[in-house]
């Protein structure tokens, strides 16, 4: 028969023992699917009071309520479980390495000074559009005059014309019947 160790894991206010052959069988004893040793939340247990029970009953999960006592030298028992402050566990850890700076934001000056150029630009541009549309309106207007005007000129001269051949011809006439 193999040589059974006894294999301890947290349990909310209990630990959880179990006499297994093999890390692998206290894991299916527990009904774990996480390897809790990898995870530093199991481990072995080589004290004679504790290993008492368990070894009586091998592969039969033993619970024991966990004391606050016994808790905080306990590294497999969360800082909350044993009462310990945030602050005395923050204690005993290192401190994070300081975060460098952020770089300062990048300046607008640039992109804002290029786009109230653009903006003068189309604001100048809409008045010469403006200029251009009023010299239209009144050359359009002038033409309209003229056009008239002229109009007006060679009807006067037509008939004018039309005078002098109808003269023309009544003189024509006359000289003819002489």
């Amino acid at each position: 028969m193999a040589k059974l160790k006894v294999y301890r894991t947290p349990a909310g206010f209990h630990d959880a023992y179990v006499a297994a052959p093999s890390q692998k069988a206290a894991l299916a004893a527990w009904g774990s699917d996480a390897n809790l040793f990898a995870r530093g939340m199991a481990e072995v247990v080589s004290d004679p009071a504790l290993t008492r029970e368990p070894l009586a009953h091998p592969g039969e999960v033993i619970r024991v309520a966990r004391t606050m006592a016994d808790a905080p030298d306990d590294p497999l028992v969360p800082a909350r479980a044993t009462g310990r402050s945030k602050a005395s566990s923050r204690a005993d850890r290192p401190a994070p390495p300081a975060k460098p700076k952020p770089k300062p934001k990048p300046s607008r000056a640039a992109p804002d000074k290029a786009e109230a150029a653009l903006e003068a630009a189309e604001t100048r541009q809409a008045e010469e559009r403006a200029q251009l549309k009023r010299e239209e309106q009144e050359l359009a207007a002038r033409r309209r005059a003229l056009d008239k005007a002229q109009a007006k000129e060679r009807t006067e001269l037509d008939r004018a014309r039309i005078k002098a051949r109808e003269a023309y011809e009544a003189a024509l006439e006359e000289w003819r019947i002489d």
